[in-house]
């Protein structure tokens, strides 16, 4: 890796700074310039500006190094870290052009500017190994999160969401900032690759396993991982639609490629193992409970929902389990297939949430609201088909490949398939995950319903989550695309 100079910096930060300076230029645009205009105008302004800088970051992105660093670790580009921040902008467009119909706060420049800001903290947050910056960004990040969940000011459940959102991030960042605090005692450095360097011995030290089990308190809450998920429903339900969306996508891709980053680089030589009859201590078997925990927890408590946010959340810490397989791999094979999973999830996640976007003038919130919804929006019906059966894992769709290269990676992963144990349970979870995604799909597509008028929709919305829907179907029939792009063979 070469060394580059503060002054390319900038260059290696474009990206990041000119969704910086659209954020500014949102909040400029829509407080002063725009400030008489109606709010349908106002909506108009930010998401063409917000889009179009998120498309030239997109670009930059492209014409920069595929490979660069800064002392110290603190900021470092590998091609991976280039595909991370590619998915990243690519969901914070998809967010901008889902929020064009927002209708639930006057404060558009806000709101457009936060997202803006969200993605720049996620950018850094993957292009960083560096303990300090990962907390910082982690924090900047979640911060924008909070207010992006109680966006909604004249709704209760949306300052619920919030309220409880930011007690548990608060907690958790302590536990967090704790964590790497030892990390950092135990090693005597703040960069990821010299503590792997410094915490290497025969015997693990007692000081870095209360950190380990500190730092995965920390990403467990990010995550939402059980049981650090009690956060999610609540967010979930109450946070505007396009704030929940942006929730359950874009912030998981983040957090799930800094938490592996974590593990691998800095904590490799404490990993253990939590292979059947082969168990050591580390940070393995401690999170091959907890995505145990949170596959059980969380595909059994979605079953109960009435609620179809309520059940996307509970069904986002289930898929949390099965993408901390990837991490517990800890290999170059299952760091790949947990990208390709947690990327195709975003897609499907964010369209799902796009549907409820565009229904919510019919105040769709339970699982029967959407009796009909194939003869009231036949289109809508068919893309919340394609997500609901990806986030299920059913061929041809992106979800199947994102669960078969992950537990095909973790099979592969210990000696004597150690980790069946654990595969298992995620191949039987993903059966129990079918039956309540099939519910929600039965009432769409089964269930009467004595109104046959048809839902008028936004096209943008409606063009929005075609697209989306057409990318978690191409992505499953042409899997390679992704695959050659991210270097998993």
């Amino acid at each position: 890796m070469t060394t580059v100079s503060y002054f390319d910096l900038l260059r290696l930060t474009a990206p990041e700074i000119a969704l910086t300076v659209a954020g500014l230029v949102v909040l400029t645009l829509d407080l002063v310039l725009r400030r008489k205009a109606s709010p349908s105008g106002r909506l108009r302004s930010a998401t063409i500006v917000a889009g179009l800088v998120i498309l030239a970051a997109i670009w930059i992105l492209g014409q920069g190094p595929a490979q660069a660093g800064l002392p110290d670790s603190m900021f470092v580009v590998t091609p991976l870290t280039h595909v991370v921040q590619i998915a990243l902008l690519v969901l914070a467009f998809f967010t901008t052009m889902l929020a064009r119909e927002a209708r639930f706060t006057p404060h558009i420049g806000e709101y457009f500017a936060l997202i803006l800001f969200a993605t720049v903290a996620m950018m850094f947050l993957v292009a960083t190994q560096n303990l300090l910056l990962i907390f910082v960004a982690l924090e900047f990040l979640s911060l924008s999160l909070y207010v992006l969940a109680g966006f909604d000011k004249r709704s209760r459940e949306s300052s619920e969401a919030a309220l409880k959102y930011f007690l548990f991030g608060g907690v958790s960042a302590g536990f967090l900032l704790f964590g790497m605090s030892l990390l950092y005692g135990a090693s005597g450095s703040i960069e990821l690759p010299r503590i792997a360097a410094a915490v290497s011995g025969p015997q693990l030290d007692p000081l870095l396993l209360i950190a380990i089990v500190m730092v995965t308190i920390g990403f467990g809450f990010k995550i939402a991982a059980a049981p650090f998920h009690l956060w999610a429903p609540d967010a979930y339900q109450g946070a505007p639609t396009v704030s929940a969306g942006f929730i359950a996508s874009s912030s998981k891709v983040a957090s799930f490629f800094i938490f592996a980053q974590v593990a691998t680089l800095a904590l490799m030589p404490a990993a253990g193992s939590g292979a059947f009859r082969a168990y050591s201590p580390g940070w393995v078997p401690v999170l091959a409970i907890v995505a145990a925990v949170s596959m059980i927890l969380g595909n059994l408590a979605a079953i109960a929902q009435t609620s179809l946010r309520r059940l996307l959340a509970y069904s986002a810490i289930g898929h949390a389990g099965y993408m901390l397989l990837g991490v517990i791999t800890h290999t170059p094979q299952g760091l790949g297939a947990l990208i390709y999973y947690v990327i195709t999830y975003a897609l499907a996640s964010v369209g799902a949430f796009g549907v409820l976007g565009a229904l919510e003038a019919e105040r769709v919130d339970r699982i029967a609201d959407l009796r009909g919804l194939s003869r009231r929006a036949p289109d809508l019906a068919i893309c919340l088909l394609v997500f609901l059966l990806s986030l299920a894992g059913i061929p041809p769709l992106a979800g199947f490949f994102g669960k078969f290269y992950l537990f095909t990676a973790a099979l592969t992963a210990e000696p004597h398939l150690g980790l069946l144990w654990l595969v298992l349970l995620a191949v039987a979870m993903s059966a129990v995950s079918l039956f309540y995604y099939l519910r929600v799909l039965k009432q769409a597509f089964v269930a009467e319903t004595g109104e046959e008028s048809h839902l008028r929709v936004a096209s943008l919305t409606r063009l929005t989550v075609w697209v989306l829907a057409a990318l978690v179907v191409l992505l499953g029939c042409v899997p390679q695309w992704l695959i050659r792009w991210i270097g998993l063979h």
